[in-house]
């Protein structure tokens, strides 16, 4: 059974840098598409950046875009999320998922039953 764990959540200022890691146990992130989610309080569920099995299909959120970097280490069974740029509106518990399919994960942001998710890492930009 595939587990998630995500980490490198933290209070930054706003203009900061943080490095999101989720990290794959027990199944491999091979043939997975692997997407970054977040969930603000009070607002719903907005996907961030998502990633191909091969990692040459890469999507981000408009509001993301260009502060934000997704990549993979298959080798290290691990994704990465830099963000950079920080801003307030970007505190919200971040999540990681997985699963086969790019298309309903990384293009329509909605995660099958399948999905596998991570527990969330709490990011806080805040002066």
């Amino acid at each position: 059974q595939l587990q998630l764990v995500e980490s490198g959540g933290a209070l930054v200022q706003p203009g900061g840098s943080l490095r999101l890691s989720c990290k794959a146990s027990g199944l491999t992130l091979d043939g997975l598409a692997v997407g970054w989610f977040r969930q603000a309080p009070g607002k719903g569920r907005e996907g961030v950046s998502c990633i191909s099995t091969s990692g040459y299909s890469i999507n981000y959120a408009n509001s993301v875009k260009g502060r934000f970097t997704i990549s993979r280490d298959n080798s290290k069974n691990t994704v990465y999320l830099q963000m950079t740029d920080l801003k307030p509106d970007d505190t919200a518990i971040y999540y990681c998922a997985a699963e086969i399919s790019y298309q309903y994960l990384c293009v329509n942001w909605s995660p099958t039953t399948r999905a596998s998710w991570g527990q969330g890492t709490q990011v806080t930009v805040s002066a």
